[in-house]
């Protein structure tokens, strides 16, 4: 054999094991980015059913709290807002502005839900209405696999950023245009600490 041929065959061989080598990255970022995005598509299952179910709370919470319907406009009009954004988020999860607008419409929404529960505690036969404690009993479970399908995303989100910024890979995600991906972070910092209980 030939110095040449061999030369060609150990060049050939190079080019195909990095022509299996880009193929196999390319690959694994769309898993991952699909990963994200399917986490996602999870947590917006869980907002709907949390958008759906604040109508009702709000209407079983009007005939009870006839002096308080600016908090009752203001939950429907955040829920509103939150709802639109989730529907810009659940069509691009990669879009960091479509994600950063739901984070802000999702803390406003939190806040006026808050608001709405501190002014419901006035009132003790709202509290004590059947329809008001199921409405509650079902936005805290949907809070709840909120919480848990946010988790499921930010492993997801975080697994793919790890492997887009990762060498040898992030040349083939800076080639394909792979963008980073951004968290469902909680922006309220108050959320983050733990409640006060006090025995008195």
């Amino acid at each position: 054999m030939s110095i040449v041929l061999i030369l060609l065959v150990v060049l050939g061989g190079t080019a195909l094991l990095v022509g299996f080598w880009l193929i196999g990255a390319y690959n694994g970022l769309v898993t991952l980015r699909n990963r994200f995005k399917n986490a996602f598509a999870q947590i917006d299952v869980q907002l709907k059913r949390r958008y759906d179910l604040i109508p009702n709370l709000v209407e079983v919470a009007k005939g009870y709290l006839k002096h308080e319907s600016g908090t009752l406009e203001a939950v429907i009009a955040a829920r509103n807002t939150a709802y639109a954004a989730s529907k810009a988020a659940a069509a691009n999860p990669a879009d960091a502005t479509a994600m950063q607008g739901l984070l802000a419409a999702e803390s406003g929404l939190g806040g006026a839900l808050s608001r709405l529960m501190v002014v419901s505690e006035a009132y003790p036969d709202l509290k004590a209405n059947q329809n008001m404690m199921q409405l509650t009993e079902e936005m805290t479970s949907t809070e709840n696999k909120i919480s848990f399908a946010r988790q499921a995303y930010n492993d997801a989100v975080t697994s793919y950023n790890t492997k887009r910024e990762l060498f040898p890979t992030s040349l083939i995600a800076g080639i394909f245009n792979f963008a980073e991906a951004a968290l469902f972070q909680i922006e309220n910092a108050t959320e983050r600490e733990a409640p006060k209980v006090k025995f008195t």
